[in-house]
């Protein structure tokens, strides 16, 4: 069966539209993933179908607790700051899942938060992989390398990596004062090597990103294979308020300004 066909089977029987729209802010209670002793992933929510998060896959995401940066404009707060969570997805559900639904869904998602945070994660790459499924990692590039750890490992199929801003507006667009950014550029080396299919992307945010500023992020991707420019959304779960969205119109005068660096120069969020 084809992609196009499963999407529509199983759009028809989720009702994909009002799925999102039942679990858009719920923030399941964490649990711990431990296959040996004091490696342990710490999984704090559930999105059982994307068809948006995997490029060209039906999968299911999985968010981590905890993240190294504080990007003001995170729309993640709770999974960002550890803030209790008030209902239950168990260990045992989200296997059973897995397992119940091979054949239908392609792929997982594992986001966060920072995944690469997690010791316990190459453990639950193996035990996903295991199952059959592809993985994609998203990532804010700041561990290299576990990134190529686990990339060399064979355990992801594809990274999608956060490209917050210019190199000279990262720190402030991180939330963490004295950033360093050679890890990050340790990180863009790596998958600009090819060695595993990713994607580049940048959330752009009125008072964080200007013309300047993203030219000057898609420069330190040059010759990137994939960068997607996101129109900021406010979840109403951010880190700090009082942030604001480009209109459509500037989203593609921006992605017309890092075309010329890029191979393939996209944008998410907004109506082509």
């Amino acid at each position: 069966m084809c992609l196009f066909d499963r999407r529509a089977i199983i759009s028809s029987i989720y009702g994909v539209g009002r799925f999102f729209a039942a679990r858009r802010h719920r923030t399941p209670h964490c649990f711990l993933f431990a296959k040996r002793e004091g490696c342990l992933l710490k999984i704090c929510g559930l999105q059982k179908l994307t068809l948006l998060d995997y490029p060209e896959k039906v999968a299911c995401t999985v968010f981590t607790a905890g993240c190294n940066l504080r990007c003001p404009f995170c729309h993640n707060a709770s999974l960002v700051l550890g803030e209790p969570f008030p209902d239950e997805v168990a260990e045992s559900e989200l296997f059973a899942y897995l397992k119940k639904r091979r054949g239908v869904l392609d792929g997982i998602c594992v986001t966060g938060g920072e995944p690469l945070l997690q010791p316990g994660l190459t453990d639950f790459l193996s035990s996903v992989q295991d199952l059959g499924y592809s993985v994609k990692l998203d990532t804010n590039g700041t561990f290299p390398d576990r990134l190529q750890a686990v990339v060399r490992a064979g355990l992801v199929d594809y990274v999608a990596m956060d490209v917050k801003n210019s190199p000279e507006r990262y720190a402030e667009t991180a939330g963490t004062a004295g950033f360093d950014f050679s890890s990050v550029r340790k990180s863009m080396d790596f998958l600009l090597s090819g060695f595993v299919d990713y994607e580049f992307r940048t959330t752009v945010v009125k008072g964080l990103h200007d013309a300047s500023s993203l030219r000057g992020a898609a420069q330190s991707i040059l010759g990137a294979k994939r960068y997607y420019l996101q129109k900021f959304v406010d979840s109403g779960e951010l880190i700090q308020d009082g942030f604001s969205a480009f209109s459509d119109a500037e989203m593609r005068e921006f992605r017309e300004l890092v075309s010329p660096f890029v191979q393939s120069a996209a944008l998410r969020g907004i109506s082509e």
